[in-house]
């Protein structure tokens, strides 16, 4: 592909969808930055924690965000594990929606059905792990 062929797909409504989304995922991360998760009730509470008493995978995400935001790396994995690995699979899978609107190429997330297992056991095992009395992954 030419240089004219690669610049010519860069068009406002190439990107407009993945700009979106990027400025809404920006919009989101800044209210968590202003607006600190770790005051009790400063987001609500988890639906499935009001009713069941059990953390979800995701329980502390918004904590482990606003870590993230403020410079806190350690206390953002100590708020929720998955924070990384799930940052980093939705930031890929941006770049190659981005990548395939624009013309530039980025190997596509791994369609392995084993992965992908291997990824549910994962979560499943997380959120087991932290609603064990005396778990030290409990948010």
């Amino acid at each position: 592909m030419t240089a004219t062929a690669r610049t010519a797909r860069w068009t406002p409504r190439a990107i407009a969808a993945p700009l979106a989304v990027a400025g809404g995922a920006a919009a989101l991360v800044g209210a968590l930055h202003l607006r600190d998760p770790h005051i009790e009730y400063s987001w609500g509470v988890c639906p499935l924690y009001a009713v069941t008493g059990l953390y979800c995978p995701g329980c502390g995400g918004l904590r482990a965000v606003n870590d993230v935001t403020n410079g806190a790396f350690g206390a953002a994995f100590a708020s929720n594990l998955l924070v990384y690995p799930i940052g980093f699979l939705l930031l890929w899978v941006w770049l190659a929606w981005l990548g395939n609107r624009v013309g530039f190429r980025v190997p596509d997330v791994p369609r392995s059905k084993g992965l992908w297992i291997g990824a549910g056991v994962l979560v499943v095992v997380w959120t087991v792990a932290r609603n064990l009395p005396g778990s030290p992954f409990a948010p």
